[in-house]
């Protein structure tokens, strides 16, 4: 029986289940309460984005994070009773941990699809896995032999002639296919290649090898799931 464990993934995530906080933190709990992209304002503030419609201004940060690069992260926050203009919430950080968060890629002459690696992968169906703010993140889990072992996701566009909304997750193990341990791990994708329009109740199909088959599921791609509420 193979067992199940929750590591930091070198070259894959920035943050795991662990939830590691980057910040000192008063907070009785650090457990990650929102999923958040990480956006700078137009005067160099750092600020985050929960849904299309949600934006918390982060009163107790100083500093801009992650030098601007706009990324997915997760967030423990505390709501403040004021108002900062332009946001729908002020609120205290308690603890932040940013995840992987990289472009999509696309299919071409040059990058066939296999070549982004065809090794098994789940897609975890948890609240941070969806499709939201023009970001899919997911929850995966595979063998992981080692913590310091590289794995490689790609999310594949250009799949399917008929479909731009149709993806591939493809992963790369490196090799490493043949341990008795399971990790779980998080990562973002910028969805960079698709129309820059689409409709509101738009779906975007991924699909990828499990260990037990090819499988499929379809994400409303303007993220109608709504973050915990503090």
């Amino acid at each position: 029986m193979m067992n199940k464990t929750k590591i930091c993934i070198l070259g894959l995530i920035a943050s795991v289940f662990g939830f590691q906080s980057c910040l000192d933190s008063d907070s009785p709990n650090n457990s990650a309460e929102a999923l958040v992209t990480v956006k700078t304002a137009d005067n160099g503030k750092s600020f985050f984005q929960v849904d299309e419609l949600t934006t918390l201004f982060p009163d107790n940060l100083t500093k801009q994070l992650y030098e601007g690069k706009e990324v997915r992260a997760l967030v423990n926050y505390s709501v403040l009773e004021k108002e900062t203009a332009g946001f729908t919430k002020t609120v205290k950080v308690n603890a932040i941990d940013s995840i992987r968060t990289k472009e999509m890629a696309v299919v071409s002459s040059d990058k066939p699809l296999d070549s982004y690696g065809d090794d098994p992968v789940d897609i975890v169906n948890d609240w941070v896995t969806v499709a939201e703010d023009g970001y899919l993140t997911l929850r995966v889990r595979t063998v992981w032999s080692m913590p310091t072992n590289i794995h490689v996701l790609d999310l594949v566009g250009g799949v399917d002639s008929d479909d731009p909304y149709v993806v591939e997750l493809r992963h790369d193990a490196k090799g490493d296919t043949n341990g008795n341990r399971v990790a779980d791990a998080l990562i973002a994708f910028r969805l960079s290649h698709l129309p820059a329009e689409s409709a509101a109740d738009q779906k975007l199909t991924v699909r990828w090898k499990s260990p037990t088959g090819t499988k499929e599921v379809k994400f409303n791609l303007h993220g109608n799931i709504k973050q915990p509420e503090k």
